[in-house]
C-alpha cells in the first residue's frame, strides 16, 4: 500500500475548534456518525456521504429514513452531491467529490472530520491533480434547521474558471409518516409539489394534499424549505434531472416548480479562483415550517447578508448551549491524553443523550409539578390544588418535598419523590435499531421548553446511575422512580417514560410482537443507587425504610405454574387480556396512576422501601437453580445474557454474580 494511501488520525485544530480527522477514510469500510444537536435535531451520516436527518422523530424527516446498510449505500440519490467544470490551462474537465464510482480519475485524498463536541462533522476531497480541495460541514442551529457549509478551495497559484453544480438530493416533502416512507414511497413521490421563490431561492417541498386513502378532503399546510446564501445570482434546480446535461457541459435551466418526482436544491454558479483563493457558501434546510414561518423567512432573505450572519449566529448559540448541558453533567475534564479526555466527553455526551439532564440544576418548576400530579392522579391533584397554586413559579426541589410533607398525604409524597424534571433525553435509537423509534421532545405545541424523558427500563437507569453523580440530590428521586415501578412478583415494565411505565402488549400474527418480562439486572442497578444515596446522604435511606409512599406496578403478565414451567420453558409467560383492560379504564378515570396497584379503596397501594427491597431479592432467591444460576422468567432474554438465558433455558450466571 502507498503511504499517501494509510489511514490516520488524529486531533487537528480549524478555525479555533478542536477536530478529530480521520484521513483517507475512503479506504475503510463505511461506518456510521451521528452528529449531535443541542436542540431536536437529528442526524445520521455515512461515511461514505449518504445519511438521514429530520426532527423529533423519524416522522418528521428531511431525507428518508432507512436502515444503516441502504444510507450506506444512498449516497448517488440522497444527501449531498457536488459537481465541479474545472478550467485550466485551456481545457476544461469535470470532478465530483466525495463519487467513489470515479474513483481512479484523479489523485485524491478523503478526509473526515468531526469536532469533539460531536456537532460538526466535515467531509474533504483533495484533488492533487486539480491543486482544489472541497469540503462541506454539516453543523445545527435550532431557529434554521440544518446547516451545510461549503468550501471550495484553490491549492495552487494558478487562476481557476470554475463552472459549480451543489445541493442536495431526495429532500422529503413535509408530512411523510415513516410508514409512507419505508412502504410507499413511490404514492409519495405522486404527491410531491416542489415550488421556488425565484426572489430569494427558498424552495418548498410539501404535498398536494395529505396522503390517505379515506375518501375526504385532508389538506397538507406545511413545507419543508431549503435555500442557499453565499453565491452570486445562482441558477437554482428543484430535481435531478438535468445534473447529467451539467455534466456534459450544457447550461443548466433554473426549475421553479415541479411535480410528482423527488425533490432536490441544487445551486449553479460561475466561480473565478485566483490562487490561494476560497470560495464560501452554504445551503440551510428545515422541516415543518407554517405558511406563516415561510413568509417571514422569505422576508428574512430579502437581505441575504444579514440571514447568512443570523445563521452563524445561530449555529454559535447552539455550540454555546451543547456545552452547557455537557459542563451540568461534568463532561469536561482535563487530562494529560487528549484521547482520554475526547473519550470521557463522548460517554457522557451520549449518557445525556438517552438518559436527559436536569433542567435547571435543582429548581424545579411549580406549575410542571402540578401538571405531573395531574397526569398521574386527578384525585390527588383536586385534592391540593390549593397548596399547589399557592407554590412559587420556581423553587428549589428540598422546598418543594418540605412543602408536600406537610401537607401530610403520603400519595402526594409519592408523586414528589418520583417527579424527575428532566429534559434532552430520547430512547435510544438510530437506522441500526429500527424497533427503537426514539422522539426528542424539547418544546411543545406552543414552542416552550418541555420536560420529558423516556426509555427501556434497563437502558434508562444505565444512564441514571451515572447522572446522579452529577446531581445527587435528585438520587432519592432516582430510587423511588425504580422501585415504584416494579411489581410485587419482583419484576418490572418494559419502558419507563415521563407519562409512566409501559409493557409490551401481544400482537397476533406479527412475528416481531413478543412480550418480555424483565428482572435480571434490577439488583445490580438498585444497588449502586443505594450506594450512591448513603455516599450523599447517608442518613436518608433509614427515614424512608419505612415510610409508606412507594408503590407496584400493575403490569397485567402472569408467570405460569411450576409445572407449566417445566413441560415448555420457552412459554413462561401470558399476557393478561381482562387485567389490562381493567388497567386501562382506571388509567382513564383517575391518570397514570392507574397502571399500579390499588386498594380496596381504589387508591394506590403503598408500601414501605424496606418491603420494596426485600421483593426483588426474594424473587431472585426463589428462583435460583443450585449449581445453575439464577431462573429467568424472561421469555424473552436481555442481550448481554442471551447466550445464557437461550442455551440454559432461562438459567443465568450474569444474574446470579
Amino acid at each position: 500500500m502507498d503511504g499517501a494511501d494509510v489511514v490516520t488520525g488524529g486531533f487537528v485544530d480549524i478555525d479555533g475548534e478542536r477536530y478529530y480527522v480521520i484521513r483517507n477514510v475512503d479506504r475503510m469500510p463505511p461506518f456510521f456518525v451521528s452528529v449531535i444537536s443541542s436542540a431536536d435535531h437529528w442526524l445520521f451520516v455515512s461515511s461514505s456521504g449518504g445519511l438521514t436527518a429530520g426532527r423529533v422523530s423519524p416522522d418528521t424527516a428531511l431525507f428518508p429514513y432507512l436502515p444503516v446498510d441502504r444510507i450506506h449505500e444512498s449516497n448517488p440519490h440522497t444527501g449531498c452531491q457536488t459537481i465541479l467544470r474545472v478550467g485550466r490551462q485551456g481545457q476544461q474537465v469535470t470532478w465530483e467529490p466525495f463519487n467513489r464510482q470515479h474513483a481512479g480519475r484523479f489523485r485524491t485524498s478523503c478526509n473526515l472530520y468531526k469536532n469533539v463536541p460531536g456537532n460538526k462533522l466535515c467531509f474533504e476531497e483533495v484533488n492533487h491533480d486539480l491543486a482544489l480541495a472541497f469540503r462541506y460541514t454539516w453543523a445545527t442551529s435550532d431557529r434554521h434547521g440544518f446547516v451545510r457549509l461549503c468550501e471550495l478551495e484553490n491549492l495552487g497559484d494558478e487562476t481557476l474558471q470554475v463552472e459549480l453544480l451543489d445541493g442536495l438530493q431526495n429532500i422529503l416533502p413535509a408530512g411523510t409518516p415513516l410508514l409512507v416512507q419505508t412502504n410507499a414511497s413511490n404514492l409519495v413521490d405522486a404527491y410531491k409539489w416542489t415550488e421556488l421563490d425565484p426572489a430569494t431561492g427558498l424552495a418548498m417541498y410539501t404535498l398536494y394534499s395529505g396522503i390517505s386513502d379515506r375518501a375526504e378532503p385532508s389538506e397538507s399546510l406545511r413545507a419543508n424549505v431549503v435555500y442557499g446564501l453565499g453565491l452570486d445570482a445562482p441558477t437554482v434546480l428543484l430535481s435531478s434531472l438535468q445534473l447529467d446535461a451539467f455534466r456534459l457541459g450544457r447550461t443548466v435551466v433554473q426549475e421553479d416548480r415541479k411535480r410528482g418526482i423527488r425533490g432536490a436544491y441544487f445551486l449553479s454558479s460561475s466561480l473565478v479562483l485566483s490562487g490561494r483563493e476560497a470560495r464560501r457558501w452554504q445551503i440551510i434546510a428545515d422541516v415543518g415550517r407554517t405558511q406563516g414561518q415561510v413568509r417571514e423567512l422569505i422576508l428574512q432573505l430579502a437581505a441575504p447578508a444579514d440571514a447568512a450572519l443570523a445563521v452563524t449566529r445561530s449555529v454559535a448559540a447552539g455550540c454555546d448551549e451543547l456545552a452547557r448541558i455537557m459542563a451540568a453533567a461534568d463532561g469536561f475534564q482535563a487530562t494529560a491524553e487528549e484521547s482520554v479526555t475526547a473519550h470521557h466527553y463522548a460517554n457522557v455526551l451520549f449518557n445525556v443523550l438517552r438518559g436527559g439532564i436536569f433542567h435547571d440544576q435543582y429548581r424545579v418548576s411549580a406549575a410542571d409539578f402540578a401538571r405531573n400530579v395531574r397526569h398521574f392522579n386527578a384525585g390527588v391533584y383536586q385534592r391540593h390544588r390549593g397548596l399547589l397554586d399557592g407554590l412559587h413559579e420556581t423553587l428549589a426541589a428540598e422546598d418543594l418535598l418540605a412543602a408536600v410533607q406537610r401537607s401530610g398525604d403520603p400519595q402526594l409524597e409519592r408523586l414528589c419523590y418520583e417527579y424527575l424534571p428532566l429534559t434532552f433525553g430520547r430512547r435510544h435509537g438510530d437506522p441500526s435499531r429500527p424497533w427503537n423509534r426514539f422522539a426528542i421532545k424539547l418544546k411543545d405545541a406552543r414552542g416552550e421548553r418541555l420536560l420529558s424523558y423516556e426509555g427501556n427500563w434497563r437502558d434508562i437507569f444505565q444512564n441514571w446511575e451515572a447522572l446522579t453523580f452529577s446531581f445527587p440530590e435528585f438520587i432519592e428521586s432516582v430510587v423511588a422512580k425504580f422501585v415504584n415501578a416494579s411489581t410485587m412478583d419482583g419484576y418490572n415494565p418494559y419502558r419507563i417514560t415521563r407519562q409512566g411505565i409501559d409493557w409490551e402488549v401481544e400482537e397476533p400474527g406479527n412475528p416481531w410482537s413478543h412480550i418480555g418480562y424483565w428482572g435480571d439486572h434490577q439488583i445490580i442497578y438498585l444497588l449502586k443507587f443505594l450506594e450512591h444515596s448513603r455516599r450523599f446522604h447517608p442518613t436518608r435511606l433509614g427515614e424512608l425504610l419505612h415510610r409508606p409512599i412507594f408503590s407496584y406496578a400493575n403490569v397485567p403478565y402472569r408467570i405460569r405454574g411450576f409445572a407449566e414451567l417445566v413441560a415448555d420453558p420457552k412459554r413462561t409467560v401470558d399476557f393478561d387480556h381482562a387485567l389490562a383492560a381493567r388497567i386501562a379504564e382506571r388509567e382513564s378515570a383517575m391518570g397514570a396512576d392507574g397502571k399500579l396497584v390499588l386498594d380496596r379503596d381504589g387508591a394506590v397501594y403503598q408500601v414501605n422501601l424496606l418491603e420494596k427491597l426485600l421483593v426483588p431479592l426474594l424473587a431472585k432467591l426463589g428462583n435460583l437453580v443450585v449449581d445453575g444460576g439464577i431462573w429467568l422468567n424472561a421469555q424473552r432474554p436481555e442481550w448481554n445474557d442471551a447466550n445464557n438465558a437461550l442455551v440454559g433455558h432461562g438459567l443465568s450466571m450474569v444474574t446470579l454474580s
